[in-house]
């Protein structure tokens, strides 16, 4: 199978996306659901995936994977060039320096292919079951930020804050990658991507959770760019994954028939965000759903937009293991070729 041209030097990386969202009432069990997520884990790498993002939640079946780490840990074991991580790890449910020792090992066990997207929470049922006041999450998260950074270089060190107080510690396992694996901050809300940037953070987002419409992405980027430039990092570590949810067929009709029942019940097991159902994702455009041809003009506006980064969100709604797997090397095989082809042409014309 081919690379898909999703190298870390191609123009665009390309990755996988799956939230794990688990239906008890279909026939799939939750063991079968794993195995199949290992399989599609195992053809991503084949078919050259930059990454494999896995998200983390609680108390729920929109999401299957109450630790990341314990499942991208076996995953490293199953791979061998994709990189891995999660999208992402709610550092206000577990102790940071717990966070920093799991990640670590994870970075370890895959041999430095850990990529690592952080956040705070965002589910109420979640904060309710770990007996949390989500109006500190903010507070706690950039603290715990603080402390894996400091964690991660392997010296030891002290930490007094408002939430969290370490001292004199030194971790025993620490990442391969040095001074830390790649560090992506979410949200949810378009306005906070200004000051994710200002912390000179790297940015994880989901349009269809931020924006109205596709064309809003722009402004969502644009504003995460002047954010960064205020904050005096280097512009080479200025970097962004943006997540959609992703289905292409031969034809928009066999889009729709193939996978709209799935979205839709999807969207009906999302909980406190956003509802759209798939006639409506058609009309604000915030998926990558259709034709090739649709899939790759859209992927390179969002390069013109400045997205570099793309975690493709296609197993979705108990959508058939089959039908992920036929998109997956469709992706891999037309669009992904293609839109590097494209956004070479574009550079070497500028």
């Amino acid at each position: 199978m081919g690379d898909g041209g999703t190298g870390a030097n191609a123009p665009m990386k390309f990755s996988m996306f799956s939230v794990q969202d688990h239906y008890p009432d279909r026939p799939r069990s939750l063991t079968d659901f794993y195995r199949e997520i290992d399989a599609q884990m195992v053809l991503a790498d084949k078919l050259g995936y930059y990454a494999f993002f896995v998200a983390e939640h609680h108390f729920h079946e929109y999401g299957v994977f109450p630790n990341p780490a314990v499942y991208l840990a076996h995953a490293a074991g199953i791979t061998k060039n994709i990189r891995l991580g999660p999208a992402v790890s709610l550092l206000t449910f577990r102790d940071p320096l717990t966070v920093a020792e799991d990640w670590a090992m994870v970075d370890q066990l895959s041999g430095g292919r850990l990529e690592l997207g952080v956040g705070s929470g965002y589910l109420s049922h979640e904060f309710a079951g770990f007996n949390l006041d989500p109006q500190h999450k903010r507070f706690m998260f950039d603290e715990a930020v603080e402390i894996i950074r400091a964690a991660f270089t392997g010296e030891r060190f002290s930490f007094k804050g408002d939430h969290y107080e370490v001292t004199d510690v030194k971790l025993n396992v620490t990442p391969v990658q040095q001074p830390a694996p790649p560090i992506y901050v979410a949200v949810l809300r378009a306005e906070a991507a200004f000051f994710v940037g200002k912390q000179g953070n790297k940015l994880m987002t989901v349009p269809y959770a931020s924006v109205d419409n596709f064309d809003e992405i722009e402004g969502l980027i644009a504003s995460y760019v002047k954010g960064f430039k205020e904050s005096g990092q280097p512009a080479a570590a200025c970097d962004n994954v943006m997540a959609l949810h992703t289905y292409v067929a031969e034809t928009a009709e066999q889009c729709e028939a193939e996978a709209g029942a799935a979205f839709d019940r999807y969207v009906a097991s999302r909980l406190y965000a956003k509802s759209q159902v798939y006639a409506d994702i058609m009309q604000s455009d915030l998926g990558l759903l259709g034709d090739v041809e649709t899939v790759v003009g859209k992927c390179v506006r969002l390069h013109e937009m400045g997205v570099k980064h793309l975690a493709l969100l296609v197993n979705f709604g108990g959508l058939e293991h089959d039908l992920v797997t036929a998109c997956m090397e469709r992706i891999a095989r037309e669009v992904i070729p293609e839109v590097q082809k494209r956004l070479a042409a574009k550079a070497k014309a500028a």
